[in-house]
């Protein structure tokens, strides 16, 4: 017997994961004989939340990028109307891996932490806060897990979401998320660290190698539109969210990050370039950065940001009209781990 009549789910999932946690939700509620409706964010302009009848569940679910939640959910709870007391529930998938027979859970960073703050100053009730250990999808880093192994982990995380949606459902609470806060809390500074400038110069690792039929699809099917057709190649603007479906969903398997080319101009930039640009600032007189007060070492992290943030802009400009070489496009397209056959795309299971 639920204790809710409606159940709303908003989800934002760049490859699947995040989706399917929230179908394996709305099939308990299904069951319970709840009003259920799934809404994807996916670019949204505004926000309408169903007006229902009865008790409401509110939920939403989201993967985990670099240990927070992705900014276009962060957007849309900043954006999300007040409210009175209305229960809401967090579902975060996080990157999830195998070893053996052993699973090894991810880490949520402020994901969880975040979201329940946002919310609660909000004026809502959060009745449940659960991270779900799916395989992860980086495969800029790590070529995508093999089948067997996806469906282990599907089979593993399905029950334990349905056994959260059960409890949530029926009235009660969980807040699993919690169990990690000490180790979610240290990594509080990585996740500012790169929604400040880690994301922006992941959004430029991407290209589209020599195998782009230049079909467009990438672009259509970006959930934040952080993708635009220049010169007839796709464009990673610094909206991307390295959520991975461009690469997954790309029917040639065109889409590569070139690791070995980003450790070059990365190698360039802080060995290089940085500390010359920064020995031109000490020039200026206008703050003293020979001094160690808060005010030169904080005027310096911003302008290094800043500077980061132009260079690394300027390069991808110029890699992206270099593209256009055959020479240069192979250089890239096979100095690229993703262009071989052993970095596996990730493939998540399809709904039954």
């Amino acid at each position: 017997m639920s204790a809710y009549q409606n159940l709303v789910i908003f989800y934002f999932s760049g490859t699947g994961n995040a989706k399917r946690a929230a179908e394996w939700i709305a099939e308990i509620a299904e069951r319970m004989n709840v009003n259920t409706q799934l809404i994807n964010i996916d670019r949204f302009r505004k926000i309408e939340i169903p007006k229902l009848e009865g008790r409401t569940l509110i939920g939403f679910c989201s993967p985990t990028h670099g240990f927070n939640l992705p900014p276009i959910m962060l957007k849309f709870l900043w954006k999300f109307p007040q409210g009175k007391q209305t229960d809401v529930f967090i579902l975060n998938t996080r990157a999830g891996m195998k070893l053996s027979k052993l699973f090894l859970p991810g880490l949520s960073g402020v994901a969880q932490i975040y979201a329940a703050l946002m919310l609660i100053v909000k004026g809502y009730s959060v009745r449940g806060m659960q991270p779900i250990d799916l395989p992860s999808n980086w495969i800029s880093l790590h070529p995508g897990l093999k089948q067997k192994v996806v469906a282990s982990m599907f089979e593993r995380y399905e029950k334990i979401t349905k056994k959260f949606a059960e409890r949530i459902l029926g009235g009660g609470s969980k807040y699993k998320a919690l169990s990690s806060l000490p180790v979610d809390l240290a990594l509080a500074p990585i996740a500012l660290g790169y929604y400040m400038i880690g994301r922006f110069a992941i959004a430029k690792t991407f290209y589209a190698g020599n195998a782009c039929t230049k079909c467009g699809l990438c672009e259509k099917q970006c959930p934040v539109g952080a993708i635009k057709m220049i010169q007839g190649r796709p464009y990673w603007t610094f909206s991307c969210e390295s959520c991975m479906r461009c690469m997954n969903n790309c029917p040639v398997r065109a889409i590569q990050v070139s690791q070995t080319f980003s450790i070059v101009v990365w190698y360039l930039l802080i060995s290089l370039f940085m500390p010359w640009a920064l020995r031109k600032f000490y020039g200026f007189n206008f703050i003293n950065f020979n001094t160690n007060t808060w005010l030169a070492n904080f005027s310096e992290d911003i302008i290094l940001w800043l500077m980061s943030l132009v260079v690394i802009w300027m390069i991808y400009k110029v890699t992206h009209y270099c593209l256009k070489f055959p020479i240069f496009n192979n250089l890239i397209t096979y100095t690229s781990f993703t262009k071989y056959k052993f970095w596996r795309r990730y493939r998540g299971l399809k709904a039954r």
